[in-house]
């Protein structure tokens, strides 16, 4: 089991002249899907003026440009990151390896993943090479226990699934939204095996790292920062690659730790209860 040993910091600026590079969550930590968060932006883009580089790394499973998109109409400042890696782009990778014909579960209409590829998109299972799942199909009411049938039969083809966004929810505004992740864990649960392109697994780190080395900012594993909500995903990721992590609160647990009194107790009781372990933890990401 992991220990909670861990250093609480009020602020990025205690830190950031130990890193040269931060890996940066995007939902939960820059943006909510509704706004920006003006103290993380802020954060982000003082540590690239003290010298720092910035990778985002957002398990959106959709290509870079749509992720732009988003940050730019919620008024994420370009100032606040040198590059974006995304689980779709990575997701993109292991469907080219896998080849098609691809069995896709996801919004309908939604191909943003596909597009460009010389993959074949089928709904008969027999036929396919690969299973990959994007999200909840649908968007954002769906819940995942109506898909217990169809994993078990999915799985029981013995095809590969590649899950485009590892996360099981993520916050949007207010809300808790199922997400791919969720679909992934069922599957695995009647024996499937799932390949996860975003955190905490390797492929979108070996992406953010090809497009921090593009941007002139490699680093050495003790100068990389990885920064994010998720335990799952973020931290654990982190662990996974032999970096040192903050854990910000007030993102897809916020509801668990809102009582400032109490707030080093409750991460370190919820990094506990994850089975993972933060360099250190702060409620929001700010300067």
């Amino acid at each position: 089991m992991a220990s909670t040993a861990f250093q609480h910091i009020a602020g990025l600026s205690e830190i950031s002249d130990s890193f040269d590079l931060a890996l940066c969550d995007v939902w939960g930590v820059v943006h909510n899907g509704r706004e920006a968060f003006a103290d993380a932006c802020d954060a982000l883009s003082r540590h690239r003026s003290a010298g720092g580089g910035v990778v985002l790394v957002t398990n959106a499973p959709v290509p870079e440009k749509r992720v732009l998109a988003v940050m730019d109409r919620l008024g994420v400042p370009k100032t606040c990151y040198d590059r974006v890696a995304t689980s779709g782009d990575a997701t993109r990778r292991e469907l080219i390896k896998h080849g098609g014909p691809v069995y896709a579960i996801g919004v309908p209409g939604d191909t943003s993943v596909y597009e460009g590829l010389d993959l074949e998109i089928t709904d008969d299972i027999s036929r396919a090479a690969v299973i990959c799942c994007t999200s909840l199909r649908d968007y954002p009411d769906d819940e995942p226990e109506r898909y217990r049938d169809e994993m078990k039969a999915l799985a029981e083809t013995g095809l590969d699934m590649i899950c485009a966004n590892p996360d099981v929810q993520f916050r949007h505004g207010d809300r808790l939204i199922w997400s791919a992740g969720a679909l992934a864990e069922l599957f695995e649960q009647y024996g499937g095996t799932v390949l996860r392109s975003g955190k905490p697994d390797r492929p979108i780190y070996d992406l953010a790292r090809e497009e921090a080395e593009a941007a002139g900012l490699s680093a050495s594993a003790d100068r990389i920062l990885a920064i994010g909500d998720g335990p799952d995903t973020d931290i654990r990721g982190a662990m996974n690659e032999g970096v040192r992590s903050l854990f910000i609160g007030d993102g897809i647990h916020g509801h668990a730790l809102q009582q400032p009194e109490t707030f080093g107790d409750d991460a370190a009781s919820l990094l506990r209860e994850r089975g993972v372990e933060a360099t250190y933890v702060a409620p929001l990401l700010r300067w």
